[in-house]
């Protein structure tokens, strides 16, 4: 079996949806995160924009190879909202990503069960607006040479389509590039195999 070298995740924040269950509202949000402070700076701006909220309940997931998440059901009973908001993000195979659902209780307790179909539903429908991409987990690596071997690295290069990140040129010459995962073993052995031609993992 061929490792998987692609993850799914969204670029851009869909519209938020609310869904309401005995009077209570709430309110599904999706964000794309890279780290904990993305994941802090947008609670934050829901939780001013929210301010006569209850509970602002979310999960997040980060990463494409070594995994972290969390789950917070802020206030609710455990596990009746941030794992079922967790859950949603698994079932639609995402990483990188942030989902909130603030509620505003509306007088009627809904019990454990209703807690957890209430965020569940409500993490569900604001996946279902997002727009899913498939992105490839790449590997970078930085290449040093001489001017001297510039057009044999430049034909390399544009015959494997390689995707140039950045490039320096001084005295010697140094170029970045991102490789797709699964093509990343055999273009280091092409640069590695090469006279006076340096490549290394970044």
């Amino acid at each position: 079996m061929t490792e998987k070298d692609t993850y799914n995740t969204i670029t851009v924040a869909p519209e938020p949806i609310l869904f309401k269950d005995k009077k209570s509202k709430f309110y599904g949000y999706a964000f794309p995160v890279s780290n904990e402070v993305d994941v802090r700076e947008h609670l934050d701006v829901l939780k001013k924009e929210h301010s006569a909220a209850r509970h602002w309940c979310y999960a997040y997931q980060l990463g494409t190879e070594n995994i972290e998440y969390r789950a917070s059901d802020d206030g609710e009973p455990y596990n009746s909202a941030g794992m079922p908001i967790y859950g949603q993000i698994q079932s639609f195979e995402v990483t990188n990503i942030l989902v909130v659902v603030v509620r505003y209780f509306g007088g009627v307790k809904l019990g454990v069960g209703g807690l957890i179909n209430a965020y569940r539903t409500a993490a569900q429908l604001v996946l279902e607006e997002a727009k899913i991409i498939e992105k490839t987990i790449n590997v970078d690596f930085l290449i040093s040479f001489d001017y001297k071997n510039m057009n044999t690295v430049m034909r390399i290069l544009k015959e494997k389509q390689l995707n140039i990140i950045n490039q320096k040129f001084e005295i010697g010459c140094q170029i970045m590039i991102s490789v797709r995962k699964k093509e990343a073993e055999s273009i280091y052995d092409i640069f590695n195999n090469l006279f006076e031609i340096n490549i290394k993992t970044l």
